[in-house]
């Protein structure tokens, strides 16, 4: 087995689905509809892993994500090495992303740092 997809509600779509097609290297469908439910979402790809559904929905509340809760509270990208990881970190630095984790190496090993997307929800960036 292997996770298909993971899904997140949104205010911001198209700003999101933009996010994660340019810093994640990720690819689009088309945007599906459903206005009997007031519902649109796109299915965004990956080149491996899992793909990420970005959905809105007019009735979903605005919740603030915070980072002691339960639930997801990250999921991560794996990159090819240390220097992708602090060049994508630095580049979503510089547009205006925060950067909640600095580069660093973890104590499991990995070399990561943790940014925000524009909702707020931890992406780690991971070699």
């Amino acid at each position: 087995m292997r996770i298909h997809h993971i899904a997140i509600w949104t205010f911001r779509l198209e700003e999101m689905k933009e996010f994660y097609i340019r810093y994640f290297k990720g690819t689009s469908n088309e945007k599906y509809v459903n206005p009997q439910k007031g519902f649109e979402s796109y299915f965004i790809r990956f080149d491996c892993g899992a793909d990420l559904e970005l959905m809105s929905r007019t009735d979903v509340q605005n919740t603030p994500i915070g980072e002691n809760r339960l639930g997801l509270t990250h999921f991560a990208f794996a990159l090819d090495s240390k220097e992708e990881v602090l060049e994508l970190t630095e580049k979503l630095r510089s547009a205006g992303y925060t950067t909640s984790g600095e580069p660093r190496i973890s104590g499991d090993g990995y070399f990561e740092s943790v940014v925000l997307d524009p909702d707020g929800n931890h992406v780690e960036c991971v070699f």
